[in-house]
């Protein structure tokens, strides 16, 4: 039985980061095609996808870009009925999810040192 505690531990845990990423998805999407941006849409928008989020329960993360993930969507849920411009809003958002992404890819994608060197002996 304790390998059940542990798969629906698991499960609970996947679910969690499946809707911040989905919420993420959804903000990041909606800021970088609307046209007209204006602070009550967004807070509609965010609103909406909050309510998803809501229905998962939240879980303990601790590897560091899940962790980074959790503050971009905090900081994008306080940013919600916010009295700052929605431009600089925006702008923000969109840098720290840039930032996330960047970190995310330079974890995967290793450039290969001195690739002349790799191919010398082929000459």
């Amino acid at each position: 039985m304790a390998s059940s505690g542990k798969a629906i531990e698991n499960s609970t845990r996947l679910r969690y980061i499946r809707a911040l990423e989905r919420f993420h998805k959804s903000i990041i999407s909606y800021l970088s095609n609307t046209p007209e941006l204006t602070q009550e849409r967004f807070d509609k928008k965010v609103e909406s996808a909050q309510k998803l989020l809501n229905r998962v329960e939240e879980v303990q993360l601790y590897k560091g870009e899940l962790q980074e993930l959790q503050k971009l969507v905090k900081k994008i849920i306080s940013h919600k009925e916010s009295q700052g411009d929605i431009q600089e809003i925006k702008e923000e958002i969109l840098y720290s999810s840039n930032q996330l992404e960047k970190s995310k890819n330079a974890r995967r994608y290793k450039k290969d040192k001195h690739t002349s060197d790799k191919f010398e002996d082929w000459e």
